[in-house]
């Protein structure tokens, strides 16, 4: 009796699938919130929280309907990072969630789902080190998955689903 319902992974899949495809707002169409958020499109915004000027390739900030989407991060933000050691990367990784989650509207508490791509599985331990330093009530749904390289030699990169918290 061990299905996927049952079990906290199978729980935490169903739930980002919940989250990534419908948001909070939504599920109460017709309310105040949702006329709000009818009247709001899609604002794709830079790293500064400004309107995005539409030639980048990938824009790393989106809010819709109540919900922040942060593209992936890297370390290589503005080039290689010249240390090469996991706690580095991860504080500069989640430094730069953090400020795209705030230009957005919410906080590090409202992130609900987080995928982590990690270059090296053995810096698993010291990658959680740092996130417990941006998550001390607790972390997000989350994925960590081990991958062959990522761009600028970043040790890792991260993309996360928010909710808007404020406006």
């Amino acid at each position: 009796m061990n299905s996927d319902c049952s079990t906290r992974r199978g729980f935490t899949a169903r739930l980002a699938a919940l989250f990534s495809g419908v948001s909070a707002a939504g599920l109460f169409a017709g309310s105040p919130a949702r006329a709000a958020e009818d009247d709001n499109p899609v604002r794709k915004m830079d790293y500064d929280g400004r309107p995005a000027n539409g030639k980048q390739m990938i824009t790393p900030l989106i809010v819709h309907n109540g919900v922040i989407y942060i593209s992936g991060q890297g370390a290589n933000d503005a080039g290689a990072v010249q240390q090469q050691d996991i706690q580095t990367h991860t504080d500069k990784v989640m430094h730069n969630v953090k400020m795209l989650v705030e230009h957005g509207g919410g906080s590090m508490d409202s992130i609900l789902q987080l995928n982590v791509y990690l270059a090296r599985l053995d810096d698993y331990d010291g990658m959680n080190k740092v996130f417990k330093s941006y998550f001390p009530n607790g972390g997000p749904a989350r994925t960590t998955i081990a991958v062959a390289g990522l761009p600028g030699r970043s040790l890792l990169e991260v993309n996360c689903i928010a909710a808007v918290t404020r406006k």
